[in-house]
């Protein structure tokens, strides 16, 4: 058995890519997108005609089309999986709470009309104050959330309490911090697989969930290797980019399950999901590592959507 068949055995495996041959070659579950993914998928020759239909749709502003061109890759995927696609609300959306519905039903609406039922689509949306305000109010109108840019505890809680579908910790950006801010101080050794810091992170919201009975998906996201895998598996849902998915393909490494629903730990958090607006804000100033990567990741997705605009506009 090769690592990615033990993987799957205790968790359900994500595709983390737009590129449609790769979708189609790695047969996963549900597969989730973003600005970055779009963009490059974009680019590609291969997938000329998507956007050349997105260009010539009909459409009062280049925003428009770019929903367009989002729900159409969506469209592609789902033909390509079982599940659910996750598909993101624009980026400079991410502290307006009215604009960030605005967009997702607009977004749902595409897929209605395309024939795509809402159970197989996840929205995605970052795990700002705003874009949490937004998911609670899109869960209660049946519209599942996957929220992403996931870097701390305090959000978890507040995605906890607007009881989103699904969180997409980012285990590898979390790492990346600790590693930079280290530097030649960091030893690699030392700080892989259960050691490693958005091995951790992750491992805390989990046990958390597990604990208070949260019924909130948890998806690990943004690896960087293998090790940081296993140290997961077992978690709800790991998405995965394609290029880790050969690794994992041509790996005969084990991958035993490491977290157990049944048995998820020993409780380290007592604090109820419940949180308030001031408490979640002074938590994640006082949080350098998920204030400033969740400020990165809002700005990187914002400039590739941008550019993603002036191919529409």
């Amino acid at each position: 058995m090769h690592a990615l068949d033990a993987l799957s055995a205790s968790t359900t495996v994500v595709v983390d890519t737009a590129d449609l041959d790769l979708v189609s070659r790695w047969k996963a579950r549900d597969a989730t997108t973003n600005p970055s993914l779009i963009l490059k998928a974009a680019r590609d020759a291969r997938h000329g005609a998507l956007l050349r239909q997105a260009q010539a749709a009909p459409a009062h502003h280049a925003e428009e089309r770019m929903d367009r061109l989002l729900v159409a890759f969506g469209v592609e995927i789902l033909q390509r999986v079982p599940g659910r696609v996750s598909t993101e609300v624009d980026a400079r959306l991410s502290f307006d709470t009215a604009a960030t519905l605005a967009r997702a039903r607009r977004l749902i609406a595409l897929y209605a009309a395309q024939g795509v039922p809402r159970e197989r689509v996840l929205i995605k949306i970052a795990s700002t104050w705003e874009g949490i305000a937004a998911a609670r109010v899109l869960q209660q109108e049946g519209i599942a959330c996957n929220l992403t840019l996931l870097f701390n505890f305090e959000q978890a809680r507040a995605c906890a309490d607007a009881q989103v579908q699904l969180i997409s910790p980012f285990v590898g950006r979390i790492t990346d911090w600790h590693r930079q801010q280290l530097g030649a101080g960091w030893d690699d050794a030392a700080r892989r697989g259960a050691n490693d810091p958005g091995v951790r992170s992750l491992l805390r919201i989990w046990r958390y969930y597990k604990q208070h009975g949260v019924r909130t998906e948890v998806m690990g996201a943004s690896f960087r290797n293998l090790d940081q895998i296993a140290a997961l598996a077992g978690c709800d849902l790991l998405t995965i980019a394609p290029a880790l998915l050969d690794e994992l393909a041509d790996s005969a490494r084990p991958m035993p399950r490491q977290l157990d629903p049944a048995c998820p730990g020993a409780v380290e958090d007592a604090l109820p999901p419940a949180i308030d607006e001031a408490e979640f804000r002074v938590a994640l100033q006082a949080d350098r590592m998920a204030s400033e990567k969740l400020a990165e990741g809002v700005r990187l997705f914002s400039a590739d959507t941008q550019a993603l605009l002036q191919m529409l506009d």
